[in-house]
């Protein structure tokens, strides 16, 4: 099972500090297991989520 949330950076900066957003899209697994800046093809933001969930 999968959930995503959407966060605007700029309404949230308390988030943007402790992900240390530099881009967007930043994505952010499992609380930053792993982070994802740009925009991935959907191959490699899937290897990026199970690497993220081996660690």
């Amino acid at each position: 099972m999968i959930r995503a949330e959407a966060v605007d950076a700029m309404e949230f900066p308390e988030l943007s500090r402790r992900f240390n957003v530099q881009g967007v899209p930043q994505t952010v697994i499992n609380s930053g297991g792993g982070i994802v800046v740009g925009a991935y093809p959907e191959p490699q933001m899937l290897a990026e989520i199970k690497r993220a969930l081996q660690n």
